[in-house]
């Protein structure tokens, strides 16, 4: 059985930054399968749908390694991506979408975790969502459930079915904005308490160039960023980021170092163009034993030791 599967759409995008456009694939699915095929005994699968044009990105992804389940789809998502010099903001519009993914699509599949990779808000259904938490642990990036599409324009929506879904997530990624959408709360760690209250028991807050949080048991956790040597391209960091905190996580590892591991490694990716494909070892370069003591700074109002921390 695989340690991990990632169930979610792979996309066409179009990146425009301030020095140049391409097209590219992207999406969850595409930027945690490169990734974790980067790393040493990744135990993946990948659960995806594409349009028939785009059947080549799937040979791409086996060539490297990568478990597939591919499920024929009448259309591939394009996305088009636009940064302006402050990579912590985009714009994107959707110019078509693929069809959701549904219980039967999983039935064969097994993994310890499964993480949907959500680009917009109708690609899971609450049925497959309660159907994997059976059968594993679920881990969740929120993005897409709070974004729908409107004549190509991508625009910010609740999550309605967040009271019934959340209670079987074990595991959830947001950065600032999501967790202020989901809960009201602008303070991370009153966010963090209220999302655990959901039923969620590690919340993973990421806040781009600022740094990172983890919550869980009761305690929160802070994670510097690693600074860019140079700034490339910001698409899919947070992808990169969940990739290496689950590897880490489902290696036995516990939050804090799992954290450092995905802060470094989503550094690495925003130093290049296109997905990550660096090394652990570049990782464990950022992160010498001074970096790891000092990049992580347990919030006062818990303290505790590393043996406590421990999962």
């Amino acid at each position: 059985m695989k340690k991990i599967c990632c169930v979610g759409h792979i996309t066409h995008d179009k990146i425009i930054t301030p020095r140049h456009t391409d097209h590219l694939s992207g999406g969850t699915a595409y930027y945690f399968a490169h990734g974790i095929a980067r790393l040493p005994n990744p135990a993946f699968s990948l659960v995806t749908s594409v349009g028939e044009d785009d059947y080549k990105v799937i040979d791409e992804l086996r060539a490297i390694g990568t478990e597939v389940k591919l499920i024929p789809g009448s259309s591939t998502v394009i996305f088009e991506n636009a940064y302006g010099e402050n990579s912590d903001h985009r714009t994107q519009r959707v110019l078509a979408k693929a069809d959701p993914f549904k219980v039967e699509h999983l039935c064969d599949v097994h993994a310890d975790i499964f993480h949907l990779g959500s680009l917009l808000a109708d690609d899971f259904d609450p049925d497959l969502i309660r159907y994997l938490s059976t059968k594993g642990i679920v881990s969740l990036d929120v993005q897409g459930f709070l974004r729908r599409v409107e004549n190509t324009q991508v625009l910010a929506c609740d999550w309605k079915e967040k009271t019934a879904c959340l209670k079987y997530v074990d595991i959830l990624k947001v950065n600032e904005h999501e967790m202020h959408v989901l809960t009201g709360e602008t303070e991370v760690l009153a966010a963090a308490r209220h999302l655990h209250g959901c039923g969620v028991n590690e919340v993973v807050i990421t806040e781009g160039s600022l740094g990172s949080f983890i919550y869980a048991e009761g305690k929160l956790v802070e994670i510097r960023a690693y600074p860019p040597l140079q700034l490339a391209d910001a698409t899919g960091c947070g992808d990169t980021y969940m990739t290496g905190y689950l590897y880490k996580r489902a290696h036995g590892t516990g939050y804090r170092e799992a954290g450092c591991f995905a802060a470094a490694m989503s550094t690495l990716k925003l130093e290049h163009f296109g997905p990550f494909t660096g090394t652990a070892a570049d990782i464990l370069r950022r992160i010498d034993d001074r970096e790891l003591d000092m990049t992580v700074r347990c919030n006062p109002l818990f303290p505790f030791t590393d043996e406590q921390w421990a999962p």
